[in-house]
């Protein structure tokens, strides 16, 4: 396994991590969760990720049972979760969003699910218009005093609502963000290398990239039609299956261009999608997901393509997908 720095912060993450989106609660029950963790934790993954959303917070408890059981130590791992969305089905207004309240409760509420004395890393899942930034930078700030966080980020924030967090967090002596959490994938560029380039030159921001292979559309499951059982056929998924597949299947088209390029490189087209993402230095670590142990073993062998994913190669793919 390789380990980068989160950003400018001394903390290490894997570059390749684990999330629970989608898969814990729903395709993942818990003896697969068990085989799962224990083998991304052997081959040296040390980030497991989550958030209070995640299958109304059934995510976060199997994560929480399955780490417990398996005993790893402490200190050998990070964890997170994520705030905004709540839990309920209908959650009542204090019971989502960024507001001191929910910030702080939705945290004491994660902790217990998750069976942890403390969050690694604690996202604001996505940016709240009827919250004001100074209140969620000082509920954060808070959370950190008390030693319940030790890092907080943002997810799927604009660059400016960023910015200003860093800036109020200056002005009052506060603990500031310390990374993103976007959507990146070779569909899905603009954001990363653009509109967050100067986070990363200003603020030192290190990033934690989930979909990187757009939900399984570039690994070429998708090809031939959508099989039963995957992500994209789960019950109130019907908006995700939209977004990725595209109008009238354009992008499927685009991605069946792959498996060439990748059969040349002897590698899968999930494993020359996640080089891909890799490749990039404002990346501290890639999020997979996976409802199958063999599917995670695939996906964590992309360390060994690395170091012949050569500039060339990634023109390549690029070119392919343009």
């Amino acid at each position: 396994m390789q380990y980068r720095r989160l950003g400018r912060t001394g903390l290490q993450l894997s570059a390749l991590s684990f999330g629970a989106w989608v898969t814990f609660g729903r395709q993942v029950g818990r003896s697969d969760a068990r085989e799962l963790l224990a083998l991304a934790w052997d081959r040296g993954v040390n980030f497991f990720d989550n958030a209070e959303t995640y299958n109304h917070g059934d995510a976060e408890r199997l994560m929480g049972d399955v780490l417990a059981d398996l005993r790893f130590p402490r200190d050998s791992y990070c964890v997170s979760s994520k705030v905004y969305f709540g839990v309920a089905d209908k959650p009542r207004p204090t019971q989502r969003g960024l507001s001191r309240k929910h910030v702080i409760e939705a945290c004491n509420q994660a902790l217990e699910r998750l069976r942890v004395g403390h969050l690694d890393l604690y996202f604001c899942h996505r940016p709240d218009p009827e919250t004001p930034i100074e209140e969620t930078v000082a509920a954060m700030d808070t959370l950190i005093r008390q030693g319940k966080v030790l890092y907080w980020g943002t997810s799927e924030w604009p660059a400016a609502a960023i910015h200003e967090a860093h800036r109020i967090a200056q002005a009052m002596h506060m603990y500031a963000p310390v990374v993103e959490q976007p959507q990146y994938n070779l569909l899905h560029r603009e954001r990363v290398e653009q509109e967050y380039a100067p986070l990363y030159a200003s603020y030192g921001m290190g990033t934690t990239i989930w979909s990187p292979l757009a939900s399984g559309l570039l690994s070429g499951k998708y090809n031939q039609g959508v099989p039963e059982g995957s992500r994209l056929t789960q019950p109130g998924y019907e908006w995700l299956r939209d977004i990725v597949l595209g109008e009238g299947g354009e992008r499927v088209q685009k991605v069946k261009r792959l498996p060439a390029i990748a059969a040349e490189a002897d590698v899968t087209p999930a494993q020359l999608a996640i080089a891909w993402c890799l490749a990039n230095p404002n990346v501290s670590t890639v999020l997979l997901g996976a409802s199958r142990k063999e599917q995670l073993e695939q996906n964590l062998g992309v360390l060994d393509l690395l170091p012949r994913f050569d500039l060339a190669l990634k023109e390549r793919i690029e070119q392919a997908l343009a």
